[in-house]
């Protein structure tokens, strides 16, 4: 690399997440807004069979991120995981991985900022979103700009926020199984799961839907690559990070539903109301639906602050690989050790937000954009184990790291699993013009990286 990408005396990256900060974003990352509000919907396609559907998804996520952990391992100083992939892909792959990943970040953290608009009116429904989204916006990009501990430390309070309504949810409902409550809906017991249980109770179709709406629960799970790099023992918190997962899924996720349909008979569970805000409310909780809402306010902007750290990171990589100059300035740290530039210039793009909220014109195409970009995650997924096949085969191969167990069948067995869920985004009325919309991405951008110069895509 040149030296006119290198700043002799520049700060270096702040290495201020600890332990705690790790595991509860790690836990965090693990819990979306989906779980809150989307379970009764994703009940009403699978039944008891969803806990199948998440557990399915939860081990091929644990996959994916032992193979990113493996990685992490061997050298956890890159700024962002995508950094591997232009190693061990090709610059060509690298470029369209960085690009492609910090623009979906960005429509992604749209949604969510849009989502915080929402949430906060539920309150206050006078006041307009795009002030309340500017709000949020400025106070979040302050706290990603000002220090690593302090990003840490409201995101270890927002999945603390989070991992208490689990488990109220839990403890609420184990106790009204076991103490025989009885509710307007009927007796609570563990029947109402186990009672004419069937694999397939709305068909087939159905059961396959499921897992594209569930697996953009898990959206997010990644990000713990990003902030390894910003740990002062990586290779002793990134194990217990990733292992933890399996625990995380089965207790979070398949707790959660398992004793919200034992509370409620899951065939009269709405598809369009939130699980939990029922379940509190059958308890006789007085403005359960208020703290709820409050529970998955935490969450969205919970995201949204990852979101800033991430794009932040990924935009300083991909300035600091870059021979453009007009992305010369944003590959500089500033003197917290911060990629300062790129925090806000990620920032200032994210103010699209307002901007579509306030016009109802392009409201509609914001809204397949933003799910077009989901659908995209998929497609970094599946990058992230072609590289981890690639680093296998590669000399900076650490046979004493932290290996994926039986790599010859799990890694294909997930590489698979992904696509087969990207395809069924097409026979899904809802979801198929997303489809569309991604593969679109993925072949124009795909063509464009391809006939890049050598030399405008990085200096290596």
């Amino acid at each position: 690399m040149s030296q006119e990408n290198q700043t002799v005396d520049e700060p270096k990256a702040q290495k201020g997440l600890q332990n705690r900060h790790i595991q509860l974003i790690a836990i965090g990352g693990t819990i979306g807004t989906g779980l809150f509000m989307g379970a009764g919907n994703s009940i009403s396609y699978a039944g008891p069979a969803i806990l199948l559907v998440y557990a399915i998804i939860g081990a091929m996520m644990f996959i994916m991120m032992r193979a990113m952990g493996e990685m992490l391992y061997q050298d956890p100083t890159k700024p962002t995981f995508i950094a591997y992939m232009t190693k061990y892909l090709g610059n060509r792959v690298g470029f369209f991985a960085r690009w492609s990943y910090w623009v979906t970040l960005i429509f992604f953290g749209m949604a969510e900022l849009t989502a915080i608009g929402k949430y906060v009116q539920f309150w206050f429904p006078t006041m307009p979103e795009w002030i309340i989204q500017l709000a949020f916006l400025a106070v979040l990009a302050g706290v990603n700009l000002i220090a690593v501990s302090l990003f840490g430390e409201m995101e270890f309070w927002f999945s603390m926020i989070k991992i208490i309504a689990i488990l109220a949810l839990i403890a609420t409902g184990l106790i009204m199984a076991f103490g025989h409550f009885e509710t307007p809906v009927g007796h609570v017991e563990f029947s109402n799961f186990f009672g004419n249980f069937s694999l397939l109770p709305n068909g087939w179709v159905n059961f396959v839907n499921a897992f594209q709406m569930v697996m953009f629960a898990f959206v997010g799970m990644e990000f713990i690559g990003m902030t390894i790099a910003e740990t002062d023992n990586p290779r002793k918190i990134l194990p217990k990070a990733i292992n933890q997962i399996p625990f995380r899924v089965l207790f979070f996720y398949l707790g959660a539903l398992f004793v919200i349909m034992t509370i409620y008979p899951w065939k009269q569970i709405p598809a369009h109301q939130s699980p939990f805000v029922m379940v509190f409310e059958l308890v006789g909780l007085k403005g359960a639906a208020a703290i709820i809402n409050f529970v998955v306010l935490t969450a969205a902007a919970s995201s949204f602050n990852s979101i800033l750290f991430s794009t932040g990171r990924n935009f300083y990589s991909l300035a600091k690989e870059s021979r453009a100059k007009f992305l010369q300035p944003f590959a500089k740290q500033s003197k917290r050790g911060l990629p300062g530039k790129a925090i806000l210039f990620s920032a200032l793009i994210s103010v699209g937000s307002p901007i579509f909220s306030a016009i109802p014109a392009i409201s509609d195409a914001f809204v397949f954009v933003t799910s077009a970009a989901t659908d995209m995650f998929l497609m970094i997924y599946i990058l992230i184990l072609a590289t981890y096949w690639q680093y296998r085969k590669s000399k900076d191969y650490m046979a004493d790291g932290f290996l994926v167990k039986a790599p010859k069948i799990a890694v294909p067995m997930a590489a698979v699993f992904f696509v087969f869920v990207y395809v069924t985004l097409f026979f899904n009325e809802s979801s198929v013009i997303p489809a569309i919309g991604s593969t679109i991405w993925l072949v124009v951008f795909g063509l464009v990286s391809y006939f890049q110069p050598k030399e405008a895509l990085t200096e290596q």
